[in-house]
C-alpha cells in the first residue's frame, strides 16, 4: 500500500522527523531552491501538508496541491492557514491545542518577572563587575499585589489567570463574553478599560481579522506609562508601530514580547530600545510540548487518512 503524499512546509526536530518519514512519502518544500517549481512538479501528488503555526499554508500553496484533503499545522495558530482556500476546497484543517497551553503560560508569566526585576539587567551586574565596583542593582517594580489583566480568556489566558493569582495580583480580563469558569476575577468588556486599570495587561487571544491590532494605540495609551504589555498569543494582535512609539516616548512602560512582524527579521528599533524583554517566538519551547506537537501533528494526518475522526479539528 502506498503512502500517502505529504508537503512539509518547514523543518521539525529530528524526532518527528524519523516517524513522519516513516509514516509518509515526505516533500520537503523548505528545502527546494526554486519553491514554485518544486511545488509544480509535486503538488499534483500531494494529500496533506504538514506546516508550522507561523508558516501556515497561503492559497497559492493549496491551490498547486488539487488533490490536498487536510492541513495539520504544528502549534496552537493558524491565522496563516488560508482557511477560505480551505473551505472552498472542503479541506480539513488541524492544530495542536493543549498540548502547549501550560508552557505559553509559564513563559508569559516568567517574562513578566523577568522584565519587572531586571533579571537580565541584573545578570550582568554581576558578570561584568558592575556589582563589586558600583555596588547595589538598581532597584526594579514588585509583582505581588498588583493589577493583571488578560486579553482573552481562553486555554491560555486562563492558565495565565491561574498562576497569577498565585502571586495575590488582582485579576481581571477581557473577552467575547464572561466565563462561566472565571467567576472570580472581574470581567471588563472593552480592552481600553482592562488596560486602564491594569498594571501588567497579557494578550492571549487568538488571532484572526477581528482581532488584527486590537492592542493599538488607545489600549497602549490607557496602559501608561507605568503599565507592562505582555504578549504571547499573535503580532498581528498588537499594532507595532504604535507600540514602538510609546516604548521610545516612554508612554508606555515596558513591553515583554514573544512574537513579532515579520519575524525572525524583527524590527531594528526593538533592538535599540532598554525598557523591552524579547524573546524568539519560544513559548512552547519545550522539549516535552514540542514531542506532543508532533505527535500530534502526526495523529492528525494518520486519522485522516485511515478515515477516522480528527483529533483536534479547526476546519
Amino acid at each position: 500500500m502506498s503512502k500517502p503524499h505529504i508537503l512539509q512546509v518547514g523543518p521539525y526536530p529530528e524526532w518527528d522527523e524519523v516517524p513522519l518519514n516513516e509514516a509518509f512519502t515526505v516533500h520537503r518544500y523548505f528545502d527546494a531552491a526554486d519553491k514554485a517549481r518544486f511545488l509544480a512538479e509535486v503538488g499534483p501528488s500531494v494529500k496533506g501538508i504538514a506546516t508550522r503555526g507561523e508558516l501556515g499554508a497561503n492559497r497559492a500553496m493549496i491551490e498547486a496541491c488539487p488533490g490536498l484533503e487536510v492541513v495539520s499545522v504544528y502549534g496552537v495558530g493558524f491565522d496563516a492557514v488560508d482557511l477560505a482556500a480551505c473551505r472552498e476546497r472542503g479541506v480539513r484543517v488541524t492544530n495542536t491545542p493543549d498540548v502547549l497551553t501550560n508552557d505559553v503560560a509559564d513563559l508569559g508569566v516568567a517574562m513578566m518577572l523577568c522584565l519587572s526585576r531586571g533579571m537580565i539587567g541584573a545578570e550582568s551586574w554581576v558578570k561584568d563587575g558592575s556589582w563589586a565596583t558600583q555596588g547595589l542593582y538598581p532597584l526594579k517594580r514588585r509583582v505581588w499585589g498588583r493589577r493583571a489583566g488578560v486579553l482573552g480568556l481562553g486555554r491560555i489566558g486562563y492558565e495565565v489567570a491561574k498562576r497569577l493569582k498565585g502571586f495575590d495580583l488582582e485579576i481581571a480580563y477581557s473577552d467575547v463574553e464572561p466565563k462561566s469558569y472565571a467567576s472570580e476575577w472581574e470581567f471588563v468588556a472593552d480592552p481600553v478599560a482592562l488596560a486602564a486599570r491594569s498594571d501588567f495587561l497579557f494578550v492571549t487571544l487568538a488571532a484572526s481579522a477581528a482581532t488584527r491590532h486590537i492592542v493599538g494605540r488607545e489600549v497602549i495609551s490607557a496602559l501608561g506609562a507605568e503599565g507592562m504589555l505582555v504578549n504571547i498569543s499573535r503580532a498581528s494582535n498588537i499594532d507595532e508601530e504604535a507600540l514602538l512609539e510609546a516604548l521610545e516616548n516612554r508612554t508606555l512602560g515596558s513591553a515583554a514580547l514573544d512574537v513579532f512582524e515579520g519575524e525572525p527579521a524583527l524590527n531594528p528599533r526593538f533592538l535599540a530600545l532598554d525598557n523591552v524583554l524579547l524573546q524568539p517566538h519560544h513559548a512552547s519551547g519545550t522539549i516535552e510540548t514540542r514531542k506532543a506537537m508532533g505527535k500530534l501533528v502526526r495523529d492528525n494526518l494518520a486519522a485522516h487518512f485511515a478515515g477516522e475522526p480528527l483529533l483536534t479539528p479547526v476546519l
